[in-house]
């Protein structure tokens, strides 16, 4: 099966199904990421319609990512046992419910409960990694993994920026503000919809076709050899896979907390308006359009001159860079070197992220979906866990202080990666 991966990316091309594949799951995941953070930009507006508390809106932050944790471990086992294209499908159609039903919230409570429910849209990436894993060859997978979930992270920047602008278009046309960020929030369920027929339409599971057809024909199929619960356990005991779990958390995970606390950080501590903050804000997300793409280009390229462990090396000095960085946009008080410092740091976190993904392919190729679902599951838990600590501080940038030593801490866990022997072809790690 692997001769019939895509040995290069051919980048302007829909002809083959890899580039297929790889051009509607980026898309998929940039409009699963819109969704998911589509609140966020607004939660000023929200937070002063419900006369929100910071403990309030730390529990809102909580719920957008810890149902993350739970679907992320279960839909990576479902790619191995269904394909990715039924179990992305069903993602989008299932996630389209919580994203409409969170503009019809009348309360607090009932806020709480489709954020909640949305933060399930957010294990798109899981998916987004297997179907791209499976449709590349070694040489180009981690370019291949980090570019589209790069473009697809790239959507929670894109809400941070035209969200704010959404609802100031529909409060030109006269509707009133509690009105209009409902009406804004509906685009985001729509385009899941359309986005989830377009998969079905258009993708395949693999190179060869559908896991399904494959299995009824009596073909052997590497991603999904094993299925669902025999996926999870082989993963699971991979110590491997647990810390990159933790890695992913540090890096993933102090990703998504930006991108929920951002705004408000920006309005509360520097003055900014809605808008101002939401250009700043989105700024980091969309840094994910190169840099989580430069994470994973960079990890192929000083594979090839080295070998797998030139990967866990990058990802380890990438950490470093994170964790510093971040302690440098939590002591700044101008805004102007505060949108510096975010970019700084935010360029090694996303490259951190497309540098462990770029790993993810090599640690059991038997257990792909189980792997993929763990390590994406270690991101929401690191957004968690950085919630719950904001809910305990009370204040974002004693949060943020606290984060950047946890974040060089974890960078520990990057170098222990490291393989004792590394297989002739690129493709496969030894135990």
């Amino acid at each position: 099966m692997a001769s019939q991966k895509a040995t290069r990316i051919a980048l302007f091309s829909l002809a083959t199904p890899p580039m297929r594949a790889f051009h509607l799951t980026w898309m998929a995941f940039f409009v699963c990421f819109f969704a998911w953070f589509a609140c966020a930009p607004l939660m000023p507006v929200i937070k002063g319609e419900f006369g929100l508390s910071l403990a309030q809106v730390a529990n809102i932050n909580i719920a957008a990512v810890a149902i993350t944790i739970l679907v992320r471990l279960i839909v990576g086992p479902l790619c191995d046992r269904y394909g990715p294209r039924k179990t992305y499908t069903g993602l989008l159609l299932l996630g389209a419910i919580p994203v409409l039903g969170v503009a019809a919230s009348q309360s607090y409570e009932s806020f709480l409960f489709f954020r909640l429910g949305i933060g399930a849209v957010g294990a798109s990436f899981v998916i987004t990694q297997y179907h791209t894993s499976v449709m590349f060859a070694p040489r180009v997978v981690g370019t291949a993994n980090a570019a589209a979930a790069g473009w697809g992270n790239a959507g929670g920047g894109a809400a941070q920026a035209l969200m704010p602008l959404l609802l100031g278009a529909v409060l030109m046309l006269g509707v009133s503000e509690s009105l209009g960020w409902r009406i804004a929030l509906l685009v985001p369920g729509v385009l899941m919809l359309v986005m989830a027929a377009l998969y079905w339409r258009y993708t395949q599971d693999c190179p060869e076709g559908n896991y399904a057809d494959l299995r009824a024909a009596g073909v052997p199929i590497e991603g999904g050899k094993k299925g669902g619960w025999d996926s999870f356990k082989a993963a699971s005991a991979n110590y491997r896979v647990w810390l990159l779990f933790v890695t992913y958390g540090a890096c993933f995970g102090i990703e998504i907390f930006i991108h929920n606390i951002a705004a408000v950080y920006y309005v509360d501590h520097f003055g900014l308006s809605l808008k101002s903050a939401g250009l700043a804000a989105g700024s980091f997300g969309l840094l994910a359009l190169f840099a989580r793409a430069l994470g994973g280009w960079l990890s192929d390229k000083l594979a090839l001159r080295g070998n797998l462990n030139s990967r866990v090396t990058l990802l380890f000095m990438l950490m470093i860079g994170e964790g510093v960085g971040l302690l440098w946009f939590a002591k700044v008080d101008s805004v102007t070197y505060a949108v510096i410092a975010m970019l700084v740091f935010g360029l090694f976190t996303h490259m951190a992220c497309g540098a462990t993904y770029a790993l993810v392919p090599f640690i059991d190729s038997r257990a792909l979906g189980g792997v993929a679902g763990i390590i994406g599951a270690g991101g929401n838990v690191g957004a968690v866990a950085a919630g719950f600590l904001m809910k305990g501080t009370g204040d974002i940038r004693q949060t943020l202080i606290i984060l950047s030593a946890l974040v060089v801490i974890s960078a520990l866990c990057a170098i222990a990666v490291r393989f004792t022997r590394v297989a002739a072809e690129p493709n496969m790690a030894a135990a």
